[in-house]
């Protein structure tokens, strides 16, 4: 895509606003002739019943209610209409349907990523983009990817919203509203069964308490279970790697004690068991499958035959409980709205590991017994792996029936507290206003531990001794402590009749601290690497607990504090009734942190000495900030039908990024940061009412990105934004047809489209890697194969409803495009951990209200 400069931005934003809506200039006859065609429209909408689409649309995309043609932002609205219609249940649900937003739910259920515009929210840091839910923020990483069975509005907004919605909206907000207490007792219950003995249940009842009205409540329970779509070909009965099983129970409690104040009451428990780390490694050796013949050694991901042999049975648990009171109060200065949350998200998993394409356990007897036995049986590993009769006569990747990989097991615990209050007045006047002030208090534990597989299982400890059932060989396990305090307001001012100026301010502080938790007495039975490629153990759990390194044998606590002002400012012109231009600017704001500590150590340690490389990868990173702007339009074309666009343009400053390292060391998650990040794209999006039974909506977006300085990997420079597709669209047919008197057809054809994306800043470039120790120039990967391709996926539902009841055939993926989800380039090992996609499943719903 060209650069967009500001005149050619300027000029188009006019043209597409003459062509959508008649833009109309200051002269006055053109201004008489303006406001007679708006009476003429308005007589006709009268007479008719009609109103536009943005009209029956209500936002609070700005904190505040708005139809949607009068809100100056990119936001994308999923109404409940269409989110039943499409049958969403799960974030990558509502993500297909939002241009310009992908997604990535690969490792864990902990670990979505969401990628808004080229700004990706980093494994194991923030996200990038604030969730609202029911009006209240939620601060977890974890808490987006749930299921959602409940649902009123979704709201996508797009571009820093920092200033309006607070912490960590750098990309943008997603603003969810769930189904409130109705004045009549009633509920509803859906039941779903599809392929690969997948279940899905969900009831809700509720209604008033007592004659009275000032009490409503409702209860909402949701459980699901499926087999996953992909099997372990080696444990026996054939086993699944991907399952999950989730169930929760969410209560809601409004209490109107008078006109003026409402009570909002929640509890939500969940409880979510699952596989974890589906992945296989693919391998970007070229100059190894040209020597040895064999072509494995250097494969497009894209055509990966993915084949599971793991002789751990990965397994991902999750608990969550929330608890939120929010209310609203009218008073004489104002609308008063205050809200507190607690949260508390355990999660943890145990896998296989990655141990063994570096042989450091290969004298471990059990890594020697298990091999023998497998060559003995006959056991093939996919190519260009090999089984030999002993460990050192083999080649193993990632994951293998062996228990040389040894094991994995980590822990992502938090738990919150968060408080907000805000006045908001003269929504009757000119001048409009609010502001409010904002607390958080957060507890977070993460833990990486390396095991010894003595074929007795996953000890579920961060920590085990050396006489326990599996040995503890390398850990990183910190707390991380964090007190956020912000205050915001904003002013919006109607300077003219059909022109809207914004302005808002936000500043937030953020004071971090870090313990290490690593045992200082425990040593390594095995890893200790050394220039001549021994593995001699004797070694600290934690290579920051080397004495050359710290000379007290210890890592001591950190502190560091980050901060942001954070200035928006938009301004909406109503060139006439149906069509508005808008502009807006801002700053967006993500606070640094820590890593796990000791992850410098181990990088310089186990990389940057013996390949002499200069990898940058910190015990901390920095803050992230963005300069964002934007024009676009909006316009109801006719009553049917809405039109809108964009224009934008981001600079990122430290853009936070995943890396994930694997080696002589076991493997470390770690956020680096890239120095500064380009991004600029396009956006248009339609919603079309062709008749009382048929409708069509979607939208296109494209991004442009270009990294242009990253001290951590400085070949990177001049590559393009990771986890950021080129482009993405969304079209959707929604149908809803009375054939008889009594029944409904009811229809939705839903496309998603997402364009070639690579995953990391390394890309179609080579690097050294670890293999060079042994294999010279051999050991040197060409990544130019490692962009996921452009694909496209279909959904289908089709059904009959009758008074009460529902009946729904559906399909996901029905043409069962053969994708990956992610591809995680590790650069130093020689390849790329790699995710497949979702298969085709096929299913039925049946529904039932009362």
């Amino acid at each position: 895509m060209p650069k967009i400069s500001l005149r050619w931005t300027l000029t188009l934003l006019l043209v597409m606003g003459v062509l959508a809506g008649g833009a109309v200039f200051a002269q006055t006859d053109e201004e008489a002739a303006s406001e007679a065609e708006k009476q003429e429209d308005e007589m006709v909408d009268e007479l008719t019943g009609d109103t536009s689409i943005s009209d029956e649309i209500t936002v609070t995309a700005l904190q505040v209610e708005q139809v949607l043609r009068e809100v100056p932002a990119s936001v994308t609205v999923l109404t409940e209409g269409q989110l039943e219609a499409a049958g969403v249940r799960t974030a990558p649900d509502i993500v297909k349907m939002v241009p310009g937003v992908a997604i990535v739910d690969a490792a864990e259920v902990a670990d979505t990523q969401v990628n808004i515009r080229g700004i990706n929210g980093s494994r194991d840091a923030e996200n990038s983009f604030a969730l609202i839910v029911d009006g209240v923020l939620k601060t977890n990483p974890a808490a987006l990817n749930r299921q959602y069975g409940n649902l009123h509005q979704i709201e996508v907004l797009k571009g820093p919203q920092g200033a309006l919605y607070g912490r960590n909206a750098a990309a943008g907000a997603i603003i969810v509203s769930t189904r409130e207490p109705g004045d009549e007792f009633g509920g509803d219950l859906l039941l779903s069964a599809g392929q690969d003995s997948t279940y899905y249940a969900t009831a809700s009842v509720g209604g008033p308490v007592g004659s009275s009205g000032i009490t409503k409540y409702l209860v909402h329970a949701e459980w699901r279970e499926t087999d996953g779509f992909y099997r372990n070909e080696f444990l026996g009965d054939s086993p699944v790697v991907d399952p999950y099983k989730d169930y929760s129970i969410n209560g809601r409690v409004m209490i109107e004690p008078n006109e003026k104040t409402t009570w909002d009451l929640k509890l939500r428990y969940g409880e979510i068991e699952a596989g974890a780390i589906t992945f296989n490694a693919v391998f970007a050796l070229p100059l190894f499958a040209s020597a040895l013949g064999t072509p494995e050694f250097f494969e497009d991901v894209n055509d990966r035959t993915f084949v599971f042999q793991p002789n751990i049975a990965p397994r991902n648990d999750q608990t969550a409980l929330e608890l939120s009171a929010h209310v609203d109060r009218e008073l004489n200065l104002g609308h008063l709205t205050a809200w507190l949350l607690y949260s508390d998200i355990d999660n943890s998993f145990f896998a296989d590991g990655t141990s063994g394409s570096f042989g450091f356990f290969n004298a471990e007897e059990n890594c020697r017994a298990t091999t023998a036995e497998l060559f003995n049986a006959g056991v093939v590993l996919p190519a260009p792996q090999a089984l030999g009769p002993l460990p050192e006569f083999s080649l193993f990747g990632p994951y293998t029936p062996t228990t040389c990989d040894g094991t994995q097991f980590q822990v992502r615990n938090q738990e919150d507290i968060s408080f907000q209050v805000q006045l908001a007045g003269g929504e009757d006047t000119r001048l409009r206003w609010q502001g409010g002030v904002y607390f958080l208090t957060l507890d977070r534990e993460v833990g990486v531990n390396l095991g010894i597989d003595q074929q007795q299982g996953v000890v579920e400890n961060l920590f085990v001794p050396q006489s326990g059932a599996n040995p503890t060989e390398q850990l990183l396990h910190d707390r991380f402590e964090t007190n956020v305090f912000a205050v915001f307001g904003s002013l919006r001012y109607d300077v003219v009749d059909n022109f809207e100026l914004g302005f808002a301010l936000r500043y937030d502080r953020e004071d971090r601290d870090v313990t290490n938790l690593v045992p200082t007495e425990p040593r390594t039975q095995f890893v200790d690497f050394t220039l001549d490629g021994q593995f001699l153990g004797g070694a600290p759990l934690n290579p920051g607990l080397d004495p050359n390194i710290n000379p007290s044998g210890m890592i001591p606590p950190k502190n560091k504090t980050f901060d942001q002002v954070q200035p928006k400012v938009s301004g909406r012109w109503d060139v006439t009734h149906r069509t508005a231009l808008y502009g807006s600017w801002g700053v967006g704001f993500k606070s640094g942190g820590f890593n796990n500590q000791g992850s410098n150590a181990t990088v310089e340690i186990f990389y940057n000495q013996p390949l002499g490389t200069e990898l940058v990868i910190e015990d901390d990173f920095d803050k992230e900030t963005s300069s964002a702007f934007e024009l676009g339009f909006k316009s109801d074309i006719t009553n049917r039908f809405f039109f809108e666009g964009a224009l934008y343009r981001v600079d990122v400053d430290d853009m936070q990024f995943f890396e994930f390292l694997v080696g002589p060391f076991g493997l470390l998650r770690v956020v680096s940061n890239i120095d500064e990040v380009e991004i600029q794209g396009a956006e248009v999006g339609f919603s079309w009412s062709a008749s009382n039974h048929i409708s069509l909506y979607g939208g296109w977006n494209w991004t442009d990105s270009e990294i242009i300085k990253n001290s951590s990997r400085p070949e990177t420079a001049g590559n393009k934004s990771p986890y950021t597709p080129d482009y993405t669209g969304t079209l959707a047919l929604d149908i809803s047809y009375p054939i008889t008197n009594e029944w409904v057809l009811l229809g939705n054809l839903l496309g998603s489209f997402r364009g070639p994306t690579w995953f990391h800043t390394v890309q179609d470039q080579t690097n050294t890697t670890l293999f060079a120790l042994g294999f010279g120039p051999l050991g040197v990967a060409d990544y130019s194969l490692t962009q996921r391709s452009s694909f496209t996926t279909v959904d289908l539902r089709l059904g009959l409803a009758r008074n009460k009841w529902s009946v729904t055939l559906w399909g996901k993926n029905v043409t069962d495009n053969d994708y990956i989800e992610e591809n995680i380039t590790a650069p130093e090992f020689g390849g790329s951990f790699t995710h497949p996609g979702t298969r085709s499943r096929w299913g039925v719903d049946l529904g039932f209200r009362f």
